[in-house]
């Protein structure tokens, strides 16, 4: 992993290119995040650097935390986040990284977590098909059927059926970043990213490259 950054989904827009196409664009606000604290491998045993995002005012920090952020001489923050960086050895406690370590053309990966849709049934779920919809017919949204007869006479594991869905830890890959602005740190980034408005994500860049 050679760059990485938080940012927090704003929401959905769109953009237009000097040639009038449309691309339709997320929102995230990445950073700034602040280096709390740098581990080593003759400490730690492996080589990262801890990151802050989001500062929040201090009583709102609970008593570790607090005492966290005055060893690192920084402001209190309502997300932590470890980096395993290849460069993690150059940065210093107190070190900011903005958004402009992306620039517009690169392809990033995006992981948050989904929306929760509660409990839902197979065909929302999984896709499934209902049943015929005409006069007489008593099944039109059940699962259908849940194993074999006899033999095995059990239902097998992993089969598809109604329950909780979204709410899971979700990776978008191969992400284009369209439009940077590192006044404001916002990154655009074509299509869709996991999460509802405010969903703290974790950017990095995109293994497939």
């Amino acid at each position: 992993m050679k760059k990485a950054i938080l940012a927090k989904k704003l929401g959905m827009t769109q953009v237009f290119a000097q040639n009038g196409k449309m691309t339709g664009v997320t929102v995230l606000e990445a950073g700034p995040c602040t280096v709390v604290q740098k581990k080593t491998i003759e400490n730690e045993s492996y080589s990262a650097i801890q990151v802050g995002f989001s500062e929040i005012p201090a009583r709102k920090i609970i008593k570790p935390l607090k005492g966290h952020f005055n060893k690192a001489g920084t402001a209190g923050f309502k997300v932590l986040r470890e980096f395993k960086l290849e460069t993690a050895d150059s940065y210093q406690v107190g070190d900011v990284i903005r958004a402009d370590i992306f620039k517009e053309g690169d392809f990033i990966d995006v992981s948050g977590v989904s929306k929760g849709k509660g409990f839902q049934g197979a065909i929302k779920r999984h896709k499934q098909s209902r049943g015929p919809m005409s006069h007489g017919s008593k099944y039109h949204r059940g699962l259908g059927s849940l194993s074999s007869a006899t033999t095995p006479g059990k239902v097998k594991k992993g089969k598809k059926m109604p329950g909780h869905m979204g709410n899971k830890r979700v990776s978008v890959q191969n992400l284009e970043i369209i439009r940077v602005d590192s006044e404001k740190n916002i990154i655009l980034v074509k299509g869709p990213v996991p999460g509802p408005k405010g969903t703290v994500l974790f950017v990095k860049n995109t293994v497939k490259g």
